[in-house]
């Protein structure tokens, strides 16, 4: 059944979904003080919202582009993020190896760091493609205060610290950083709903 329409017998150009695309999405509260007061509990509802319409279709992970120290990246984040690197795949390793100058061979052509329901990936730029990354910051929410102050200044060693992790008005911690390989974070433990 489609929004706004009626679920009936499937006749020619009707799909065999039986849940309306796209999902409505959750109810929001509409009190201005309420939201004004509370704005994180407003994000979080647009959040589960956005995640109820696309958590069936898609995820959304960062992959994070490097000049030639990926590896070493990667066996960091690993440490610092209690995940597992299950693929590492070197240019040497792909069939368009002989096109890749010998100096490359050992330089990653894509890793991917699994964090659970998430997955943080990554490459090393080829040759004179390798920009330096600006206009983002990847985010990690964490639950309890004490992991998220263990993860930034896991994260932080030998980087530069942009806001130190601590309480906000609208988090138990907040910090930014960027790490040793210039890629920005921020780290998050939002306050009990």
């Amino acid at each position: 059944m489609l929004r706004g329409g009626k679920q009936g017998s499937k006749g020619a150009g009707e799909n065999n979904c039986s849940k309306s695309f796209p999902p409505a999405p959750l109810p929001l509260r509409s009190s201005a003080d309420h939201n004004a007061k509370f704005p994180w509990q407003t994000t979080r509802r647009i959040a589960q919202s956005t995640e109820f319409i696309l958590g069936a279709f898609m995820k959304i992970n960062p992959y994070l582009m490097f000049n030639g120290n990926c590896e070493a990246a990667f066996k960091f984040y690993e440490q610092c993020l209690g995940g597992k690197i299950v693929m590492m795949l070197t240019h040497k390793d792909a069939p368009s190896a002989e096109d890749v100058p010998a100096q490359w061979h050992d330089k990653i052509m894509h890793v991917c760091l699994d964090l659970g329901d998430r997955l943080l990936m990554g490459s090393d730029s080829p040759p004179g493609y390798f920009e330096t990354p600006q206009g983002f910051y990847v985010q990690i929410s964490v639950d309890e205060p004490e992991k998220a102050e263990c993860i930034f200044h896991a994260l932080a060693e030998n980087g530069k610290v942009k806001m130190p992790i601590e309480q906000t008005f609208w988090s138990v911690r907040f910090g930014m950083l960027v790490d040793q390989f210039g890629i920005p974070w921020m780290v998050n433990c939002e306050q009990a709903a």
